[in-house]
């Protein structure tokens, strides 16, 4: 199953993205028997809300996001308009702000940045089964 999304570059953006992330996984447990376990789920809303919030931040125009699930996983796609892939930042508490690299990608095969001819995307894959532990593991699609 898979969706696309074109959003406007405005801050209730990231509340349509969250919204339309919820939407897509009720629709697949409802209509194609894909369930996904609450963590998983929280960990889905929490990278398309990091990564629209980046694309606002630093890209100026529309967001498109997509979402895809299948037997193992969600991926999650965000492309914007700016050509710069982003570098997560050595861990820093006192620093505000820019950390949402370093929410989205806590190990080097979360997600993975790709310059585009017009801008970037960003994929990030969700499994949708919880690992050892209990824990819902990311992988690099």
């Amino acid at each position: 199953m898979r969706a696309g999304y074109a959003l406007s570059g405005y801050d209730g953006a990231i509340a349509e993205a969250r919204h339309h992330a919820g939407a897509f996984l009720e629709k697949a447990r409802t209509d194609h028997h894909l369930p996904v376990p609450p963590r998983a789920r929280d960990l889905t809303q929490l990278v398309v809300s990091e990564l629209v919030t980046n694309a606002l931040k630093y890209a100026p125009g529309p967001i498109l996001l997509e979402l895809c699930i299948n037997a193992r996983a969600v991926d999650i796609v965000v492309w914007d308009s700016d050509p710069t892939v982003p570098a997560a930042q050595a861990a820093d508490p006192d620093r505000i702000g820019q950390h949402g690299l370093e929410i989205v990608q806590p190990s080097p095969k979360t997600c993975s940045p790709s310059k585009q001819a017009a801008g970037k995307h960003i994929t990030a894959r969700i499994a949708r089964s919880d690992g050892p532990g209990g824990h819902a593991t990311s992988r690099h699609p």
